[in-house]
């Protein structure tokens, strides 16, 4: 979860190799803000600095305390596992001359420890990661390279890791195994970052690393090789935003920002998905036609909003196809044992790529023989690299931490997924396929829309800010809606928040149902799907009767939900199978606002960091 920014650059000595690293690690917050720290190899040797807490602490440490010109450094920005969130346990750990910063969980790290001080090393820290600046600095004999290579190989767990050595001050190296890394490459310099955004002010030239490999950067070389220590070459890619996207844009948070930047992620995860005679072409499914024609089962693995947006694909992927559909979270999937074929496709979906418990799933897909598709954001991540194929949503850098405009991208790549299989194996017609395309294109300025009439959202939000839980209950695809309202809540307004399938309510949970409970109610379409529509209108009822506060989203023109809703707000008219994308935007907005108003960090709420990259 932690993130992690490598520099190395000219000779000469400047401030550079510090304003890249905080740069970087401004960029990288997202991933963990227990504490931050930095190491920069000086003409005076090694200097580091490291403060718990967020990354203005460590700024105000390196204001009060300002460190010399360098030619090269590390950052770190930290998620706490071993060890709690103080000055100590933050990152860098050093060792003499040396200095390493660590992303993930070194699982054997207590048999190690106890070898090292048994040779007289004393520990400063609760930290697995000291243990590891310890045995890099037994093994550093002037190659910083051989050394992480001696050291790499007696771990155990899920690692990266990035040194430097005062004795080499053009240097970086870095390994990985189970966590993410990539290499930024500029001219006379080089970086190394958890992902892209840790260097996309500098460079948009990028080298993807694979599973157990070391990299070692200079300012004009980029040596890999595997943790046997042979040669390999990398892939280069060209990141396809810039670092504008990674700023806030005059909204008050990067959640605000994303939040609006949907109609535009929507557009462009459909951009370019046809041919001339309308078809869907899925450049990216390198899986046989064949093999697809053949699925008779698809589960889709995930965790989080990923799943949710799962759980829209199922009902849309069932009717358009006629494959049964599973949706399963990544980290209970490969522990039931589950029936897989080659007739079997697994979904993975993931924002970053690299979520491990996804990542793990997907792993054990494999071996079992089933195909593996990605749905992801990032490239260069590890989860495309292993699976059979991927598609790319273009939501561009996602910096809060709850997700938004991911679980729109995902939700629309789940669509073309779907439609694309269904033109494949004839389950629809080509005019059906492109009604449903056009109907797809359409949602932009739609959800533009709701973002228009986002004011009369904010103010109901603003007023409930002091209600101490909330319910959420929706039908078909209104189920996952409701539970990602749910969770938005929860992830930043720390609200007790619960989705529930609005027809599951009478089996128990409206019991719950207390005079002045606030309700959401997601309110299918009408048109097409009356019996639907007139359940919901039933649920509303209930939970009225019982003196619940109802709000209840709807589409225009619905007029059977006005006698019931307490709150009403109004969403475009939308093929029901689409309604997610409108319906989910003000449950959005609601939560962002509500956090606001109860004077918390929207961006970066407690506990929690963008990428989950631990099992």
């Amino acid at each position: 979860m932690c993130g992690i920014v490598g520099y190395v650059g000219p000779s000469t000595p400047s401030a550079r190799p510090l304003e890249v690293v905080l740069a970087g690690l401004g960029r990288l917050e997202y991933r963990g803000y227990d504490s931050a720290g930095v190491a920069l190899v000086c003409p005076t040797g090694l200097e580091t600095a490291k403060r718990a807490g967020k990354l203005t602490n460590l700024l105000g440490e390196l204001e009060a305390h300002p460190v010399p010109d360098a030619t090269a450094a590390i950052g770190h920005t930290r998620w706490a596992t071993h060890g709690g969130p103080t000055d100590a346990n933050a990152h860098p750990h050093r060792v003499g001359g040396l200095a390493v910063i660590h992303n993930g969980i070194i699982e054997n790290f207590a048999q190690l420890r106890e070898e090292v001080r048994a040779d007289g090393a004393t520990f400063l820290s609760e930290t697995d990661t000291e243990v590891v600046a310890h045995l890099l600095a037994r093994a550093y004999d002037g190659d910083l390279t051989q050394a992480m290579l001696a050291v790499v190989n007696r771990l155990e767990g899920a690692f990266t890791l990035l040194a430097v050595h005062e004795d080499v001050p053009d240097t970086v190296v870095g390994a990985r195994r189970n966590s993410p890394l990539v290499v930024g490459l500029g001219e006379g310099e080089n970086f190394m970052g958890s992902d892209v955004a840790a260097f996309i002010s500098s460079t948009k030239r990028a080298l993807e690393l694979g599973q157990d490999q070391v990299v070692t950067i200079t300012p004009t070389s980029v040596d890999v090789v595997t943790f046997e220590g042979d040669s390999v070459q990398a892939r280069e890619f060209t990141v396809d935003w810039d670092a504008s996207a990674a700023v806030k844009g005059g909204f008050d948070s990067f959640m605000d920002k994303e939040i609006h930047d949907q109609p535009k992620a929507v557009a462009d995860t459909l951009l370019g998905r046809t041919d001339a005679s309308g078809d869907l072409m899925l450049d990216e499914l390198r899986i046989p036609e064949t093999v697809l024609r053949s699925i008779d089962k698809i589960i889709v693995i995930a965790c989080g909003t990923a799943a949710y947006s799962g759980h829209v694909a199922k009902y849309a992927i069932e009717h358009w196809c006629r494959i049964p559909v599973e949706v399963e979270l990544a980290h209970e999937f490969r522990y039931r044992d589950p029936i897989l074929t080659p007739r079997t496709l697994v979904v993975a979906i993931s924002q970053s790529g690299e979520t491990m418990d996804t990542l793990m799933a997907v792993r054990h897909a494999r071996e079992q023989g089933a195909y593996v598709l990605a749905i992801v954001n990032t490239h260069g991540s590890t989860i495309p690299r292993e699976s059979d194929a991927v598609l790319y949503t273009h939501a561009g850098p996602e910096v809060a931490v709850a997700s938004t405009k991911a679980f729109l991208a995902q939700i629309t790549a789940c669509y073309l997924l779907g439609l694309y299989l269904a033109q494949l194996r004839g389950t629809k017609f080509a005019d059906e396929i492109q009604e449903t395309l056009q109907e797809l294109q359409a949602l932009p300025d739609k959800i533009q829309s709701v973002l228009d009439d986002e004011a009369a959202v904010r103010e109901v939000a603003q007023a409930m800010k002091d209600e101490p839980s909330f319910l959420f209950l929706g039908r078909h695809v209104g189920y996952p809606v409701a539970l990602e309202g749910a969770l938005k809540l929860k992830e930043i307004a720390y609200i007790h928040a619960e989705g529930f399938a609005a027809g599951e309510l009478k089996h128990g949970p409206i019991a719950l149902i207390d005079t002045g409970q606030p309700v959401f109610v997601i309110a299918p379409s009408p048109r097409g799907r009356d019996q639907l529509h007139s359940k919901v209108v039933s649920n509303i009822q209930e939970v009225r009767a019982r003196g619940a506060r109802t709000l209840v989203i709807a589409e225009e023109g619905d007029e059977a939900v006005v006698p019931y809703a307490d709150i009403l707000f109004r969403v475009p008219q939308t093929p029901t199978l689409l309604s997610p994308l409108v319906a989910v935007v003000p449950l959005q907005i609601f939560a962002s606002e509500l956090a606001k108003a109860k004077g918390l960090d929207v961006d970066q709420p407690r506990n929690l960091a963008k990428s989950v990259t631990v099992e």
